[in-house]
């Protein structure tokens, strides 16, 4: 599920009930991990959806999340951190600057407040469907699509800040995540559009392409072009790939 209006509206449908089952909720969101809850034993004050990389999780970590709190009838899409673990690193002060903490524009907040309000909803819920506002503009499909990419890619820029240490569990997390990617391309590679264009080079039977080895570091895949014979460098970046001859 590649859009975030059709998912919103079955979490938010299904919070004023006391139906807590997730099961068939996506588990992972564009390149994130993704969970839905609505409590454990008994209903939640804060239903909410999270997004992480696969070394976090929503008790440890910092991380996008939508936080709905029924009783002030809001939704907040947010910075968010665990209130249960301390994952050690955090959302840096240069992003979470411009943003008033949960706290601020949720009074007495049940929980959460010292996550970071990137956004916050009006649920109008007089119609046959629930509404989305904020003043007295409704909040449309686009507009939820392009605010939460926007935090994610705040969450991206954050991570970025991390890489450097490369021992660092988000270093580690989203490396894994890159290898998992570059291992499906490889096995899916004749049934890719990849594959209709490139060849992938092998040495006596052995596949090479995959962190071709070169002086200066590995190469993530190395290909051929059919048509030409020039190689080709495919790069995966953390949320795209691309080839460059």
């Amino acid at each position: 599920m590649e859009n975030i209006s059709e998912l919103l509206r079955e979490f938010l449908s299904q919070a004023q009930t006391g139906n807590l089952k997730t099961s068939h909720y996506p588990k992972e969101f564009k390149t994130f991990k993704m969970k839905v809850s609505f409590g454990q034993g008994v209903p939640a004050r804060v239903p909410w959806i999270s997004f992480f990389t696969p070394e976090m999780s929503t008790s440890n970590g910092f991380y996008p999340v939508f936080l709905y709190y029924k009783a002030e009838g809001r939704l907040v899409l947010s910075l968010g951190v665990s209130e249960t673990h301390d994952f050690g690193k955090n959302w840096d002060a240069n992003i979470t600057d411009d943003y008033p903490q949960v706290s601020e524009v949720i009074k007495n907040p049940p929980r959460y407040g010292d996550s970071w309000a990137f956004r916050v909803y009006e649920l109008d819920t007089k119609g046959p469907q629930t509404v989305l506002r904020i003043g007295d503009s409704i909040i449309g499909q686009d507009d939820l699509d392009a605010d939460l990419d926007a935090v994610l890619n705040l969450f991206a820029q954050n991570l970025d800040l991390e890489l450097t240490d490369k021992s660092s569990p988000i270093s580690t997390g989203l490396f894994y995540m890159e290898k998992q990617l570059e291992d499906f391309m490889i096995a899916n590679w004749e049934h890719s559009g990849l594959g209709e264009k490139l060849d992938l080079l092998y040495e006596e039977g052995v596949l090479v392409s995959q962190q071709f080895r070169t002086a200066i570091g590995p190469i993530d895949i190395l290909a051929k072009d059919k048509a030409t014979g020039d190689y080709v460098v495919v790069e995966l970046k953390r949320n795209q790939t691309s080839d460059d001859t």
